[in-house]
């Protein structure tokens, strides 16, 4: 039952103490600002870096041949090798772990010297040389026609796919590439599709100015034989990335005679540990602002109970008359923990509102300002973890006013009616 008198009774108390209590409020209301600020902040780095990394398969890993460091079985240190065709059978065939294997060749001049010609524009790419599977592995985004399938593989076809800054480059704005040919270092290809990447600046920009052909008709087109530049791997769900790099470099050491020590012969990115480590350093940065966040909500906490014993020393007459009326010991205490609950609570609520809020604005003028590009992308807070952190701060609130309901407790009716206070 809604009892007035009472609350009315809280609001004169806070209000006859004008400037205490809102000091005392700015503190939490502060602190779960601050926190909530802080998480959106966290996570907004978090997305922009994952954002950044686009769709990789978290369970991938690359490896690529490299010269060798150590003499085996009759070959100097620093010999020279490539993978090769029969190398992707043997991988298949040996490592049932794998669940996806997409072996690629870049042409000559991949650090883009590529001579490509549409009409009477030219332009230096990359021309890469994938299977269909690369685009499960490191998703592009395709804009239009198709990506490449088991067919252009069979069939060695003559077709294309461009990146977003290669139609920029060959292209009019109004025109379409689909079915257009483009010429690569002196032979044709046809246009079939279009993609823009899925990651940030850096990769992002190299792989839009990406070409992808079919796999075998580079191999064939531009005298490569049976050679391969790298592989893109994934493991099965039960199996690690790890535990499938070990077996392939061991695998492909056998193969090509490389000492079983030699680290250096056989490079690898394993994108597997990169998110472990990135995974830990959000948590870390996550459990560092809980810990600054507590504490700045601790502080707004102690204000609370001090300000409550303030009321209570101030209201120390007042006390001893309702004792000596026979007002019992929980009328008291439930109005000492009330008056802390509600400056709490009403602080707190402020504080979680413009936190989000300001969240909120931040997003949008991030998205305004070209936000598929941040490091920083979509700051927010999960309103569950946001009212979670309220409600603790209410309770924290209600023990707050414990200390001061207990000194409310040991006032003496007699001594506090003669108190002047």
């Amino acid at each position: 039952m809604f009892d007035r008198d009472r609350w009315t009774e809280i609001y004169m108390a806070l209000r006859a103490n004008k400037l205490r209590t809102f000091l005392t409020a700015f503190g939490v209301f502060w602190g779960i600002f601050m926190l909530i600020i802080m998480l959106g902040s966290g996570q907004g780095l978090e997305n922009g870096v994952y954002h950044g990394m686009g769709d990789f398969a978290t369970n991938s890993v690359f490896v690529w041949a490299q010269p060798t460091s150590k003499p085996y079985k009759g070959y100097k240190q620093g010999r020279r090798y490539n993978f090769t065709n029969q190398d992707t059978k043997a991988i298949l065939d040996n490592i049932p772990e794998i669940a996806l294997l997409a072996p690629r060749i870049q042409a000559r001049g991949g650090d883009g010297n590529n001579n490509v010609i549409h009409k009477l524009k030219t332009g230096a790419f990359n021309i890469l040389g994938d299977v269909p599977e690369v685009n499960k592995i490191d998703p592009v985004t395709i804009t239009a026609g198709r990506f490449l399938n088991q067919v252009d593989m069979n069939e060695k076809r003559k077709i294309a796919i461009l990146g977003k800054r290669v139609i920029e480059v060959l292209f009019e704005e109004d025109e379409d590439p689909i079915g257009t040919y483009i010429k690569i270092n002196g032979v044709f290809f046809q246009v079939v599709g279009t993609f823009k990447s899925m990651h940030n600046q850096g990769w992002g920009d190299w792989q839009n100015q990406c070409i992808f052909i079919p796999f075998t008709t580079l191999q064939k087109t531009y005298n490569y034989g049976n050679r391969v530049g790298h592989y893109s791997i994934t493991s099965k769900k039960e199996y690690t990335a790890t535990y499938v790099e070990e077996k392939v470099k061991a695998l492909l050491k056998r193969r090509h005679k490389i000492h079983p020590d030699d680290q250096r012969a056989i490079g690898s990115n394993n994108v597997e540990k990169e998110f472990i480590q990135i995974n830990n350093l959000f948590m870390g940065i996550a459990g560092l602002i809980w810990i600054v966040g507590t504490g700045t909500l601790l502080a707004g906490i102690i204000g609370v109970s001090n300000i409550m014993l303030f009321i209570v020393k101030k209201r120390t007459k007042e006390i001893g008359i309702q004792r000596a009326l026979g007002a019992s010991p929980s009328i008291i205490i439930s109005s000492i923990l009330t008056e802390s609950v509600v400056l709490t609570a009403i602080a707190g609520w402020f504080g979680l509102v413009f936190g989000v809020l300001l969240l909120e604005v931040i997003s949008k003028a991030i998205q305004n300002g070209g936000g598929d590009e941040s490091m920083f992308t979509n700051p927010e807070v999960d309103f569950n973890v946001a009212l979670i952190a309220l409600f603790i701060l209410i309770i924290a609130g209600l023990f707050a006013g414990v200390i001061p309901a207990k000194r409310a407790m040991e006032v003496r009716p007699i001594e506090a009616i003669r108190d002047d206070g």
